[in-house]
């Protein structure tokens, strides 16, 4: 989990860099709120898909050539970025998740393809009104910290929903390209 922080501070830092040099190429000042928003729709974008490029039959596919003993299949990493999604956006706004996310995997009763998509694509909506709520007043004002016993601030979430989500699409895009599949991102 450390190491998923200091990456989501590590990408945090490098799209504030690239929005700062955005904007100033633009003369337009981008706010808090929208370089995290920017970001997040940027990720949703690759994720979503990808998610949508597996074929359902290929949704429990978990790699075999190598090392990958005990890892998620297709299905499980889709739903868990949509769920830790949830998680994270409730903490944002300091509320309860508006759904059952059955914990960090994602509830049990999301199986087909087609709600898998559609539990992902409603994670997304949720981290778009949460990061929505992340102003420059706020953003680094302690919140709870959804995953064990600290503080935290709402950036430091914003962030991680990105982070995390383009750490499981790069485990995604091996269990694509392992089944003859181009992600959409590189076609």
């Amino acid at each position: 989990m450390k190491q998923l922080v200091k990456a989501g501070v590590c990408c945090l830092v490098l799209l504030s860099v690239s929005a700062l040099g955005q904007a100033a190429k633009s003369n337009e000042h981008r706010s808090v709120t929208q370089v995290l928003d920017a970001s997040t729709a940027n990720m949703e974008h690759e994720f979503v898909s990808a998610a949508e490029a597996m074929p359902e039959d290929k949704y429990s596919f978990v790699p075999t050539a190598g090392e990958f003993k005990g890892v998620r299949t297709f299905a499980q990493q889709v739903k868990h970025v949509a769920a830790v999604n949830y998680i994270l956006g409730a903490s944002i706004l300091q509320e309860k998740p508006p759904v059952d996310v059955g914990g960090e995997s994602g509830p049990e009763s999301v199986t087909s393809k087609a709600d898998i998509v559609k539990f992902l694509k409603a994670s997304f909506e949720y981290a778009h009104k949460a990061i929505g709520s992340v102003t420059e007043k706020n953003f680094l004002d302690p919140v709870k910290w959804p995953f064990g016993d600290r503080p935290s601030s709402r950036l430091e979430l914003a962030g991680i929903i990105t982070s995390h989500g383009f750490d499981h699409y790069g485990q995604m895009v091996v269990y694509l390209r392992s089944n003859g599949i181009v992600p959409p991102a590189s076609r």
